[in-house]
């Protein structure tokens, strides 16, 4: 999940709604309750010194491999170096992060490769790291600009209208998926939803019904840049599985670079790092002579571990079953490939000045937030599909953070047609003008844009190519298709791994339904499978919930690569550390009456 920002989830609809049953029923450490950021940078401190001064000798705690070293990784390194276990990752990369990743424009901006944003703001740990990063972000709360199918903008009255229809017909499929989700074809898409709602909302005796259907039909495709799919493949059957932590969406405007190296820190302090690493195959206990679990590298290393966690991309596991000996369990295998895999990506192209924001001969307005071009009759020969486009303008984000750059979100075939054909061209002047040029037709059509100024001339670009990139499994994050049958089934299956054999699975494609394809699910995740593995290795233990995420720190991250530049890295300070929200009341008496409420009347409802 990526694009857009939003909310849903009242307090009502939790009473029902399987991802908050399914959240609830995760220990309660879930919920990160932070100190005064003065007090998080203490106690961070504090931690650390314990993992490092305290941490016993090998034949007193268990020795756990982790492989990948994304947020779940991370996590999951963080909660076991802090309970005193010996810890090694092992990543393919020369890097951490994984699937979190940025890179620097000309203009100085680092600009998120991978993730670009907080899915939710009620209890969300990233939300609170963000917080004590400095790290800013926004929510886009401007009117969304709309051009029609012949390059027209929508009056504004009219947009903000078939926005508030499709966000409305997007609730009522969460609504219905999580109600009647046993009951829907699993052939049925949310295209197929859309159909049948938009003969309501628009009867035939509204004026022009026939294209504001069409409109509306035209804007629904953009919910594809969420999913990272065509909504046209988007199972209604567990749609309910898309939906997010409550409250707004917020866009990670200052990038998850400080937040990634304060998750990092922990792993980079006290975890043996192995970078350009990448596994080859995983024997679990039953393979092994000598009851460990035991990984190979491509190069012929053999390591031995009491215990695996698995934190590779949904796509990677998908790709390679035969990895695993002895094979995974015939239902792990098949809730692996049930489980869809995006496509989403992003083009970021920078400009001298943000001409957006600057008066308009012909009176139209400044554009701030969001623009959509639905389903473009003008662009036959660069784009014979009419596949929408869709970007959010960085300019107006408030400084320092903001930058003249648009950034442009696209998924399903439209991906496939951009990655395959820059990566095809041989030289960095060719990707450009064939990126410059594929776009041309939708900023031109921005307010402000003239021809012949040089405000309006492109200068620079980024583009994201995780469709070809086998390490993140060749493609972006978890959603749910048409034919899907036991979805949450498979998520579960997922998210228990094979403990008798060692093996353990962690990512945002295990993560509580709540947040499946985020990156607070994926550091979810792996909280969830550290706390796991602990209790299994350590059952005379107290199983104390998991420490709370850490809150303060510097981070330099190692450079595994001698001949990269690295960047100066002054991240955590405390006195610049904004202090949490307080907990309101009225938070606390929603919070009371939803788990009563659960308890009393589907207590049933909870998985094992």
């Amino acid at each position: 999940m990526d694009a857009y920002s939003m909310s849903f989830s009242t307090g009502v609809r939790r009473l029902t709604s399987r991802i908050y049953h399914d959240n609830l029923s995760r220990p309660q450490a879930f919920y990160s309750q932070f100190e005064t950021p003065e007090l998080s940078l203490k106690h961070m401190s504090e931690m650390t010194h314990v993992a490092k001064s305290e941490a016993p000798s090998v034949g007193n705690k268990p020795h756990v491999g982790i492989v990948g070293a994304g947020f779940a990784g991370l996590r999951c390194a963080d909660v076991l170096l802090q309970h005193g276990f010996r810890v090694t990752i092992i990543e393919a990369r020369n890097r951490l992060g994984g699937r979190i990743h940025q890179e620097r424009l000309p203009n100085g901006h680092f600009v998120d490769i991978g993730a670009n944003w907080i899915h939710g703001t009620e209890d969300n740990p990233i939300l609170d790291m963000a917080k004590v990063t400095n790290t800013a972000v926004e929510g886009f709360n401007h009117p969304a600009l709309i051009i029609d199918e012949n390059g027209e903008p929508v009056p504004a009255d009219a947009a903000s209208g078939y926005t508030v229809l499709m966000w409305n017909i997007i609730e009522d499929a969460f609504a219905v998926s999580n109600k009647h989700s046993s009951d829907i074809d699993p052939a049925k898409t949310l295209l197929d939803f859309f159909k049948e709602q938009v003969l309501i909302k628009i009867p035939e005796t509204e004026e022009g019904y026939e294209k504001k259907r069409r409109t509306l039909l035209c804007l629904a495709e953009s919910w594809g840049a969420f999913v990272g799919g065509p909504v046209g493949r988007q199972s209604l059957k567990f749609f309910w599985l898309e939906e997010c932590i409550g409250g707004e969406n917020l866009f990670c405007a200052g990038s998850y670079h400080n937040i990634l190296r304060l998750v990092a820190k922990p792993a980079v302090d006290g975890a043996d790092i192995r970078y350009e690493t990448q596994v080859s195959d995983i024997y679990g206990r039953s393979a092994t002579d000598n009851n460990t679990v035991r990984v190979k590298t491509i190069n012929g290393q053999v390591l031995d571990f009491d215990e695996l966690v698995v934190t590779t991309p949904l796509g990677w596991l998908r790709q390679n079953p035969k990895a695993f000996h002895p094979g995974l369990p015939d239902r792990l295998s098949q809730a692996m490939q049930n489980i869809g895999y995006g496509s989403l990506e992003k083009v970021y192209i920078s400009f001298p000045k943000a001409f957006w924001l600057g008066s308009s001969p012909d009176g139209r307005p400044p554009f701030k937030g969001f623009c959509q071009w639905l389903s473009p009759t003008y662009v036959t020969t660069s784009n014979p599909d009419r596949w929408n486009n869709e970007v959010v303008e960085l300019g107006s984000i408030p400084s320092p953070d903001g930058h003249p750059t648009l950034l442009f979100y696209t998924f399903g075939p439209e991906s496939h047609h951009l990655t395959s054909t820059v990566r095809s061209l041989p030289t960095k002047t060719e990707k450009e003008e064939f990126l410059f040029s594929f776009f041309k037709p939708y900023y031109s059509r921005l307010p402000s844009y003239r021809e012949d100024h040089p405000d309006c001339q492109p200068t620079a670009y980024v583009s994201t190519d995780w469709l070809h990139d086998e390490l993140a499994g060749n493609g972006s994050y978890c959603n749910f298709q048409t034919g899907l049958q036991e979805g949450d089934r498979d998520i579960l299956e997922m998210r228990a791994g094979v403990p008798e054999e060692g093996i353990w699975l962690a990512g945002e494609h295990t993560a509580p339904f709540v947040a499946l394809g985020t990156v607070t699910g994926a550091y979810w995740s792996g909280e969830d499978v550290a706390r796991r593995t602990k209790v299994k290795t350590c059952p005379r233990e107290q199983d104390n919930d998991p420490p709370p995420p850490p809150k303060g720190g510097i981070c330099e991250l190692p450079d595994s690569n001698p001949g990269a530049q690295k960047e100066g890295l002054a991240i955590i300070a405390g006195d610049r550390a904004t202090e949490h929200d307080s907990f309101s009341a009225n938070s606390l008496i929603e919070i009371i009456k939803g788990v009563v409420g659960i308890i009393v009347v589907v207590k049933c409802c909870f998985y094992p």
